[in-house]
């Protein structure tokens, strides 16, 4: 009960510390935010229903010239979506070993609620989560490639901040 009691109120604590954005913003037009304001996320419209990903986004380090690539695809058994933030991969065909060298975060991203219920990404269509987990983030972008330029490790939640029209 205890745990219980510990994660809703960090959950609340985190949702308190937010601004609110208007409902109705679907996930391909969300913008999200770290607290520090060091990164922004921007979920963009994959552009096909035959495309192997569920969701596009940007990630950019602010107050430096790194945008980087995100994608989500479902992955596992039972499907999850599963992300990678990539930096500067190459076009096209590519080896396992290329992908892995540009490759920064992968894991599941996870949606949290305006009442602070954790669950999985919805995909495109859908209505924006309130804020999106990437787990161990800030950690994974301290020990890549990036880092250096990157000064700031994120946290790794981000608020819903706005939605593009």
């Amino acid at each position: 009960m205890k745990t219980r009691l510990c994660s809703a109120t960090l959950a609340a604590l985190l949702l308190a510390s937010w601004p609110a954005v208007a409902a109705g913003c679907a996930q391909e037009q969300a913008i999200y935010a770290d607290p520090d304001g060091a990164y922004e996320l921007r979920f963009e419209p994959v552009g096909s229903t035959s495309a192997a990903t569920s969701n596009h986004f940007k990630l950019a380090v602010l107050k430096t010239d790194l945008v980087l690539d995100g994608v989500v695809m479902e992955a596992g058994d039972p499907p999850r979506p599963a992300g990678m933030i990539m930096n500067n991969c190459p076009e096209g065909d590519t080896t396992g070993d290329e992908l892995a060298a540009c490759t920064i975060w992968e894991g599941v991203l996870y949606a949290v609620d305006a009442e602070g219920k954790i669950g999985l990404l919805s995909p495109e269509g859908t209505e924006a989560a309130a804020q999106i987990l990437l787990p161990d983030l800030g950690p994974a972008i301290r020990s890549s490639s990036i880092w250096g330029k990157a000064t700031v490790a994120p946290f790794d939640v981000l608020a819903l901040t706005g939605c593009k029209p």
